[in-house]
C-alpha cells in the first residue's frame, strides 16, 4: 500500500464528473511566487475510489499502454478542460477548504498546462 501524504488547504477547486468519478482539481505553488505550478487532482466521490483510478482510466484512453508522462498529461487535460468549459455538471468552489491524501506525484518532463508536476489521490471537502 502506498504511503499517503496529507495536505490541508483552502483554494479554488473545480469539481467535475469523469468516468463515474467526481474529481476535484486545484493548484498549489512550489514557492512564494504563487504560480500554481503543481496540479492537485483528487477523487472526491465515491469514497471507495483513489487517485490510482485516474491513472487506470488514463491508460484506457491510449491504443498502447501510455508512459507515465502521457497519462499525466491526459489527466491534466481533463482538469483544464473542466475548468475552462463551465458545463452545467461542473462546479467551481472558490475558497474551498479541503484535505488531500496523495498517493502519487509525477514531475513532468516539460511544462504542460502551466504545471510542472501533478499530484493525485483523494480530496475531501469541508
Amino acid at each position: 500500500m502506498p504511503t499517503l501524504e496529507a495536505v490541508t488547504a483552502c483554494s479554488r477547486i473545480t469539481l467535475f464528473p469523469l468516468g463515474g468519478l467526481m474529481v476535484g482539481y486545484t493548484t498549489q505553488s512550489s514557492d512564494a511566487r504563487g504560480l500554481g505550478d503543481i496540479a492537485i487532482v483528487g477523487v472526491v466521490e465515491p469514497d471507495t475510489a483513489t487517485g490510482e483510478h485516474l491513472w487506470r482510466m488514463a491508460a484506457t484512453m491510449f491504443t498502447n499502454p501510455p508512459s507515465t508522462q502521457a497519462a499525466a498529461r491526459w489527466i491534466l487535460t481533463q482538469c483544464t478542460r473542466a475548468r475552462i468549459c463551465h458545463a452545467p455538471s461542473y462546479r467551481d468552489l472558490p475558497g474551498a477548504k479541503w484535505v488531500g491524501e496523495f498517493e502519487r506525484t509525477v514531475r513532468l518532463d516539460s511544462l504542460f498546462a502551466n504545471h510542472d508536476s501533478v499530484r493525485t489521490g483523494r480530496i475531501t471537502l469541508g
